[in-house]
C-alpha cells in the first residue's frame, strides 16, 4: 500500500527541504516523489539533507504543474494550514490514513504539499479531492515542509501496521518464582539490618509494590535473586572475617 502513495511537492522553494523530505520518506517506507512546477535549485544542499535517502532523491521526477503530477492518481489529498471557504472540510492525517491506505490498494494516491511561503493556492486546492490539516497551535499553524510530510507519512506508516516492535525475549516470571525472590529479598534485608523482624511484613509490602508495578520477566527475577544472594554472601563473609570478641587483646 505504501508503494502506491506519492508525495507531491508543489513549487518547492528550498532544495534543503526537498532533501529532508526524501529522508522522511525513506524513514516511513515511501519512495515516489514528484516535484510539481519547480525543480532542485541546489543539488548539493538537497543531497546533504537527504543523508541516506539519496536513492529517493535521485528517483524523484519533475513535472510542469500539479495537474500533471496527479494525473494518474485516484485520490488526491492536499495539505493546508490556511483558512478559507473552500478549505473547511479538512480532516487530520490520522483520520485520513485508513481511507488513503484503502484507496492505495486499488490505485495511486497523492499527498500534496504546497510551497514553503504560502502553501497551496485555490487553483491547486481545486485539484485535490480531499483536504487535510495537521493539528497545530493557532498561534503559529504553519509547519516546516519536511515536518509536515513526516507527520502525514508517520500516520500512514502506523496505520499500515508494517512496524512490529521488538518482543521481550524472556517470558513473564511465574508467581512461584517471584515468591522465592521475595523470600530471598526479605532474608537479605533482615541480614543487612534494613528492617527489624517485627516490621518485615509491613516493609515487604512496599518492596512488593515497587517490584510489581511493571512486568517482571524471568530474566528480571533471576537478576534480582542473584543480587540478594550476592549481598547475603558478602555480609556472611564480612562477619566471618571479623575477629572474635576479646581476640585482639589475647583474651
Amino acid at each position: 500500500m505504501l508503494e502506491a502513495v506519492r508525495i507531491v511537492l508543489t513549487r518547492p522553494i528550498y532544495s534543503g527541504n526537498i532533501g529532508a523530505v526524501c529522508r522522511v520518506m525513506a524513514n516511513m517506507g515511501l519512495s515516489d516523489l514528484v516535484l510539481a512546477g519547480a525543480g532542485i535549485a541546489d543539488p548539493v544542499e538537497a543531497r546533504k539533507m537527504a543523508c541516506g535517502a539519496r536513492d529517493v532523491l535521485e528517483a524523484c521526477r519533475q513535472v510542469g504543474g500539479l495537474a500533471a503530477a496527479v494525473a494518474d492518481c485516484t485520490l488526491v489529498i492536499g495539505a493546508t494550514a490556511r483558512e478559507g471557504l473552500y478549505r473547511q472540510h479538512c480532516r487530520t492525517p490520522r483520520e485520513w490514513a485508513p481511507e488513503i491506505l484503502a484507496a492505495a490498494q486499488a490505485g495511486r494516491v497523492a499527498l500534496v504539499f504546497g510551497p514553503e511561503d504560502n502553501g497551496l493556492n485555490n487553483s491547486e486546492i481545486a485539484l485535490c479531492t480531499r483536504l487535510m490539516r495537521i493539528p497545530s497551535s493557532p498561534a503559529y499553524a504553519s509547519l516546516n515542509l519536511s515536518h509536515a510530510v513526516m507527520i502525514c507519512a508517520y500516520e500512514l506508516f502506523v496505520a499500515a501496521g508494517v512496524f512490529t516492535p521488538p518482543a521481550e525475549k524472556s517470558v513473564e516470571a511465574l508467581s512461584a518464582k517471584k515468591e522465592r525472590m521475595f523470600a530471598l529479598w526479605e532474608r537479605m534485608l533482615l541480614k543487612i539490618g534494613f528492617m527489624e523482624p517485627v516490621m518485615a511484613a509491613h516493609m515487604m509490602q512496599g518492596v512488593r509494590r515497587i517490584f510489581t508495578r511493571g512486568r517482571l520477566s524471568d530474566d528480571d527475577v533471576r537478576i534480582l535473586m542473584g543480587i540478594a544472594r550476592q549481598v547475603e554472601w558478602y555480609v556472611d563473609k564480612r562477619k566471618q572475617s571479623r575477629p572474635a570478641p576479646g581476640a585482639a587483646d589475647g583474651a
